[in-house]
């Protein structure tokens, strides 16, 4: 870990020492900041709990005990970072910025790790802009949940950066059109080798995004879609015979309210299952699993901060019969409904805040005719968050 925080130091100061080049300009920024959390069982979550998603189900000892029913919580600065924003001299009549941003969050579980958050160049003609390299995904939109735990509404909102290529034009009156080209990185497609960047770098095709939105006074509409096509194996072994196969599973995603099949590259619900094996040679044929997701935000104030985050997730199923293993994130979940209560205290450059957070989730028995789930029972987990951020 030194040795890159002594690379990432250096790097800033070759940069510094470069402020004054011909054309160029710099600015340099970033944040301290410390999360202490508590949660009452054990959760569906990302990098040891920082990044919470969802309660786990029962899992019953042989006494009957709820092995998921214990507290846990722990208090870490992952998510502190550093960023750049340069301004260079234009090509033609575009402007050219750039941003480079990293943090402590490290990859899978390497944590206390340096990685890369946004790192991309972007020209600007004025209505016409063209952007590439890793930000943001699309479908995180322009209108995102204020609230003090890292995973930003997740599972309810989209949070993923990929690397692309995007365009976007925006006209006088309102209009916003985008339109994207994506691969993965570190937000993955699930399958079945677990979490990997290898279904859709076999499958040649990039997800594929596009948009329209209208902003104007404040007032944000729009509608968007995106294709995502997977390969999620390229052989198979029947009766000791390995047979290649081409296999393949495409979603289309409707965004903004979103209805959503397979986004478990966006630290969302979803997934797809197997509808029909060839007895020969074992090739398989896929169905995405459908979601729904719903959240409310309000934040009121400036120094006093109170907030409320309401979100809401229900399982759709898949629409077609279910023949053969599932893969995704929470397919044995009907519904999840989480509440956020925030208050936190602002000054220039400081942020003190504490949130409460009572989640629940639905599980039961899967429909293998439809993919729902029925018989549902409730567990439920309570989570306080202090956060401490210093901005600079």
């Amino acid at each position: 870990m030194k040795r890159y925080l002594l690379l990432f130091a250096a790097l800033c100061m070759v940069m510094a020492g470069h402020a004054q080049k011909k054309n160029f300009s710099y600015k340099f920024y970033g944040q301290v900041r410390g999360d202490l959390f508590y949660n009452s069982r054990a959760n569906a979550e990302i990098v040891d709990g920082l990044f919470h998603l969802y309660p786990k189900d029962k899992n019953l000892d042989a006494e009957g005990n709820d092995l998921n029913a214990t507290a846990n919580g722990s208090f870490y600065l992952l998510y502190s970072r550093l960023g750049v924003d340069v301004t260079g001299p234009n090509i033609g009549k575009a402007v050219t910025t750039a941003k480079l941003e990293a943090d402590f969050r490290g990859s899978g579980s390497n944590w206390a790790v340096l990685r890369i958050r946004h790192a991309y160049v972007n020209l600007d003609w004025g209505k016409s802009a063209v952007l590439v390299g890793q930000t943001w995904h699309p479908l995180f939109g322009d209108v995102s949940p204020q609230m003090l735990n890292l995973s930003t509404g997740a599972p309810f909102q989209p949070f993923n950066r990929s690397p692309q290529i995007r365009y976007r034009y925006t006209s006088g009156k309102g209009l916003q059109l985008t339109g994207a080209v994506l691969w993965q990185l570190q937000y993955l497609s699930a399958g079945p080798n677990g979490k990997s960047e290898e279904y859709i770098k076999n499958s040649c095709i990039p997800e594929v995004y596009v948009s329209a939105d209208y902003k104007v006074d404040g007032l944000i509409a729009g509608v968007g879609m995106e294709v995502l096509s997977l390969k999620p194996r390229q052989q198979t072994t029947v009766d000791d015979r390995v047979y290649k196969v081409n296999e393949r599973v495409t979603s289309v995603i409707a965004g903004k309210t979103l209805l959503a099949s397979n986004l478990t590259q966006a630290c969302m619900l979803g997934g797809y299952a197997v509808t029909s094996v060839d007895p020969r040679t074992g090739e398989q044929e896929y169905t995405p699993y459908r979601h729904s997701m719903t959240w409310l935000n309000i934040v009121y104030g400036k120094k006093w901060k109170p907030g409320i985050f309401v979100g809401y997730l229900k399982n759709l199923g898949t629409g077609k019969t279910i023949a053969g293993p599932t893969y995704g994130v929470g397919l044995e979940v009907d519904q999840v409904f989480t509440t956020n209560l925030q208050l936190s205290y602002n000054l220039p450059h400081w942020k003190l805040g504490v949130e409460y957070s009572p989640s629940l989730a639905w599980y039961g028995d899967m429909n293998a005719e439809n993919g729902k789930i029925e018989n549902t029972h409730s567990v439920t987990n309570h989570r306080v968050l202090g956060v401490l951020i210093y901005m600079f």
